[in-house]
């Protein structure tokens, strides 16, 4: 057979296809293997991350000299403290080689042999003559081939997936200590006894007070910055209707009669009424918070200004459509500033009280004095007669 015959019956594609199939069977297990490690070790049956709690001790100072020796909780999700198998076919080299060897040699066999015996006198010389004859031939044929298939397949982890990983920070961004239990010490760390430790227990729950106490005036001024910030739109809305009916007004005068002009003087004069109250809107609902005006309407000290049917600048009225939510917007702003003033006061005399107890103003609570325990009575001696 011809060298070229000998490639004729390879089939190439299955040769090349087979094992890029098998690689891309195997990133599909792989890809199903991480999936599974994520739901397995990850959640749980409901569907919630799987967390472990670490737990440890940590030592503040305070300013009367004493420590808290706080417990510490804090809980890791699973996912964020072990390695996360993600494996992938990341190359697949396919080597094919096929070697054809072949060799023919034709050796054929065969032995020939005779023999020859003869004598003959010549004159008085006597010769004999002995001979024989050979032959050999040999055909010989042989044929070899073979043939090398190599694949090459690299895998390497690539860590966490992209999208696991947002999650993950999603996650790490809402994990923080929680404080499960704190115990007075004192400066030294050792146990507090007597007057020392019922100061000490007053001025933690001190602490404690003045720290919720700051949490809700943050609160109470967010609450604050919203109001007013709907108290300032509402406010822009009804001026720019208020400027639309007043430019339509003035469409219909000449331009350079002096009427137009004196119209639109005042028109700047309503304007810059509106304008000057959404820039001091804040600190005029701390002014009617501190009048303690109840009344309904919008306040006169907003300086709120509007042009009157005969094209004069009059006080902002309640004939006006958006009135009604102005006057609401500005009594709940009002609320939202004394809510803020009240929190601010309570915080205030916490302080105060915090520093009289620190300067030792304050005279500490008396520890109750433990009831003496009752003698026990003499049991009657029994007269028996003895």
């Amino acid at each position: 057979m011809a060298i070229a015959e000998q490639f004729a019956g390879l089939q190439m594609d299955q040769l090349i296809g087979a094992p890029l199939r098998a690689a891309a069977d195997a990133s599909q297990q792989l890809a199903g293997s991480t999936a599974e490690f994520i739901n397995t070790v990850g959640f749980d049956g409901a569907g919630k991350v799987r967390t472990v709690a670490f737990g440890y001790q940590k030592r503040t100072h305070n300013e009367d000299g004493t420590s808290n020796l706080d417990e510490m909780k804090v809980d890791v999700p699973m996912l964020a403290i072990v390695p996360i198998p993600n494996l992938q076919v990341d190359e697949v080299n396919i080597l094919f080689d096929m070697e054809v060897k072949q060799s023919e040699r034709q050796e054929s066999s065969k032995d020939m042999s005779a023999s020859l015996t003869g004598s003959a006198k010549i004159g008085p010389i006597k010769i004999s003559v002995t001979g024989s004859v050979s032959a050999h031939s040999s055909n010989t044929r042989s044929t070899d081939n073979s043939a090398k298939y190599h694949v090459d397949v690299r895998a390497a982890n690539h860590g966490v997936p992209e999208g696991l990983a947002r999650v993950l920070d999603m996650m790490a961004a809402n994990v923080a200590p929680a404080l499960v239990g704190s115990t007075l010490k004192d400066g030294n760390g050792q146990e507090l006894t007597g007057q020392a430790k019922a100061r000490a227990e007053r001025l933690k729950a001190l602490r404690q007070d003045i720290s919720l106490l700051e949490n809700r005036i943050n609160a109470a001024r967010d609450i604050l910055d919203n109001r007013i910030g709907a108290l300032r739109k509402l406010a822009a809305g009804q001026q720019n209707a208020l400027q639309s009916d007043m430019a339509k007004e003035l469409g219909k005068m000449d331009s350079d009669s002096p009427e137009a002009m004196d119209y639109s003087q005042n028109m700047d004069k309503v304007n810059q009424s509106w304008i000057t109250f959404q820039n001091q809107a804040a600190d005029l609902i701390r002014m009617i918070s501190d009048s303690q005006d109840s009344s309904k309407g919008v306040s006169v000290l907003f300086g709120l200004k509007e042009m009157s049917a005969d094209k004069k600048v009059v006080d902002y009225d309640s004939d006006q459509s958006g009135y009604k939510q102005i006057a609401q917007a500005q009594s709940i702003a009002v609320q939202a500033r004394r809510n803020l003033d009240k929190t601010e006061e309570e915080y205030s005399k916490k302080r105060m009280e915090y520093s009289e107890v620190i300067s030792g103003k304050t005279s500490e609570p008396e520890q109750p004095e433990k009831p003496e325990k009752p003698e026990k009575p003499e049991e009657p001696k029994h007269d028996d007669g003895k």
